[in-house]
């Protein structure tokens, strides 16, 4: 490395953000860039560690100490490459990743680890603004004849065309809503990540040779038949959009959504687009979400934004440590996440069950709760004689997903689930029906970008190996 001893002479500064009280005001992203000069200081921090557990802790594999030391030493047009050379689309998970990369960290076991999620967000931006990313359509002379179909156009599905595309195959992406980018579009809020950052990277793909159609909801536009009849492989990345819901009494008023039905009519209306359907606002409301994770924060962050009267979070598990077992190390720890959308206001809970909802003139007005327990079995138990009342006018099911949404055409391809709901697989990525392959979280479940990017990686060249007998894509 660099310098040996960085990690010892320096400490770890967090990435800036701009104050609460400006940021809840608008929707544009929540931190500021790092000065230059900082970020050479942290990328010295990567230690010459001997075995890197953060590239094994990161999903695409990316070669983090590499372009950690490439801009330590000021060069930056070698660390885009190497960055490229094991992620499509850096932007996205610099911004979004939780970075299991830096939990993996040998730096973790008893300090601060590197910042590796914003070295690397740096990397790209950079990279676009010096004009280092291009476009890279294979030469006529390489395309293979053979056409796919991508069914869903969120990261998975735009790894997985791009690497197809690159190998010489002609693709086609369908996505069923109006605007390309499937939950980075309109489930993954702009204070997270502003449009332009989807809307930058499509143009390369477009200009590489990629068709996007949308408002194509395949299995009715095109149909299952003409997809089959068209394309020579078709990969399902079509995602884990179906949420877990509450079975519990009063569910049915008026005022209680799952949380995804939320941010797509939010992130419409951000993008000055029409919603459809029951307007869902937390404006002035007394605003409950259920469950603790992205999503909830997500749901945060939007009713902060909208002047919600009141926000609390709650969760039916218990409260997480501040602070990792050290026996975790280095996979992904169990602690407390707290998200920019915790700083900037709401409750939180723990221990809460929700046994029912009741409300005036069918909408909801009081969500009955109970407190619980978890016993070392991972059970959870109601406490008697715990019960209470919350104040509730829209309450947001924050509480998972699962599985993808089973439509007419999972049906009609008789794909299988598997024992989580997820599309089951053979082999890899293959469905098991012939020349239908899956990618993301429709075929692990409810996941993390990177995740999903890898497996479009991955997918693409299993798909590769399928249309001509071999395959040169990374794998």
């Amino acid at each position: 490395m660099g310098d040996p001893k960085g990690f010892l002479k320096i400490g770890r500064k967090p990435v800036p953000k701009r104050p609460v009280s400006e940021r809840v005001r608008d929707y544009r992203w929540v931190y500021e860039p790092m000065p230059e000069v900082e970020l050479r200081q942290q990328a010295s921090r990567c230690m010459d560690c001997g075995v890197p557990f953060c590239n094994t802790g990161c999903p695409v594999n990316n070669l983090i100490p590499d372009w950690n030391d490439l801009v330590y030493r000021d060069h930056w047009r070698e660390a885009i490459d190497r960055l490229h050379a094991t992620n499509n689309f850096p932007e996205f998970t610099g911004i979004l990743c939780p970075a299991p990369c830096e939990a993996a960290c040998v730096l973790s076991i008893n300090d601060s680890p590197v910042t590796i999620k914003e070295i690397e967000r740096s990397i790209i931006e950079r990279a676009f603004e010096e004009g280092w990313v291009v476009p890279k359509p294979p030469p006529p002379e390489r395309r293979t004849g053979k056409r796919v179909a991508v069914v869903g156009s969120g990261p998975a599905g735009l790894a997985a065309a791009q690497q197809l595309n690159r190998a010489g195959h002609t693709v086609v992406v369908f996505e069923k809503d109006d605007r390309i980018g499937g939950l980075l579009r309109y489930g993954i809020p702009d204070f997270k990540m502003e449009k332009w950052v989807i809307d930058r990277r499509l143009r390369q793909l477009e200009e590489e040779g990629i068709e996007f159609r949308t408002n194509a909801h395949v299995g009715y536009d095109p149909t299952t038949e003409e997809l089959r009849r068209d394309f020579d492989a078709v990969v399902l990345a079509v995602g884990a959009l179906q949420g877990r819901d509450l079975p519990v009494p009063g569910r049915e008023l008026s005022g209680i959504h799952l949380a995804m039905e939320y941010l797509v009519q939010q992130n419409r209306r951000v993008a000055g687009l029409p919603v459809e359907g029951e307007e869902i606002t937390a404006r002035g409301k007394h605003v409950i979400i259920l469950g603790g994770g992205d999503t909830s924060a997500d749901c945060l962050g939007n009713a902060h934004r909208e002047g919600a009267a009141s926000v609390k979070v709650l969760t039916h598990g218990p409260r997480p440590p501040e602070s990792p077992d050290p026996l975790e190390w280095p996979d992904w720890p169990f602690v407390l996440h707290t998200y920019p959308a915790h700083e900037e206001g709401g409750e939180r809970g723990w221990n809460v069950a929700v046994t029912g909802f009741s409300g005036e003139n069918g909408r909801v007005k009081k969500m009955h709760c109970v407190r619980t327990r978890r016993d070392p079995d991972g059970r959870t138990h109601h406490l008697p004689g715990t019960g209470f009342e919350l104040e509730a006018d829209l309450v947001l099911l924050a509480i998972g997903f699962t599985g993808p949404v089973r439509d007419r055409l999972l049906e009609e391809l008789e794909v299988e689930f598997g024992p989580r709901g997820a599309i089951a697989t053979r082999d890899g990525f293959d469905t098991g029906v012939p020349g239908v392959f899956v990618a993301g979280d429709a075929r692990r479940g409810a996941d993390l970008i990177v995740t999903a990017i890898a497996d479009g990686r991955k997918a693409a060249r299993q798909v590769d190996r399928y249309l001509m007998g071999r395959s040169l894509l990374p794998g």
